[in-house]
């Protein structure tokens, strides 16, 4: 199964561990789910990680690089997704769009106008904790 990773779900499991960091644990952990980004996505996530206000160490913002490194399948995304409600979020939508996702995680609510737009379910981390990872994947 194939998996997009919202950078606030990201950032979530990071500073606040729980929900989150069970669900990406869980992805790493089973070899039948892989964690999907484009190359703009890993770049944004670097960047946000690196911000200031969140007061995250350099042991753990080299940590979270790793991960983010040597886990991620990257993928080339050449298509384009139109989608007003929030220009930001469409570069996860491509790839989703691109790598065939499964799932798309995400704690966006504007995401939810964009179903329609992919076949890839749009779903909230707390959901896809309780419908996968709490009934072993």
């Amino acid at each position: 199964m194939k998996v997009v990773i919202d950078t606030n779900v990201l950032v979530s499991a990071v500073l606040k561990g729980r929900v989150p960091r069970e669900v990406i644990q869980f992805i790493f952990d089973n070899p039948d789910w892989q964690w999907i980004a484009s190359e703009e996505i890993i770049v944004e996530y670097k960047e946000v990680l690196s911000r200031r206000k969140f007061k995250l160490t350099d042991e753990v913002i080299c940590e979270w690089f790793e991960i983010i490194d040597t886990f991620i399948t990257r993928i080339d995304v050449n298509l384009e997704v139109d989608f007003p409600r929030d220009r930001k979020d469409e570069k996860f939508l491509a790839c989703a769009m691109a790598a065939e996702a499964d799932f798309l995680i995400t704690g966006d609510s504007d995401f939810n106008q964009a179903q329609i737009l992919v076949n890839t379910t749009i779903i909230s981390v707390s959901l896809f904790n309780r419908l996968v990872c709490d009934v072993g994947g």
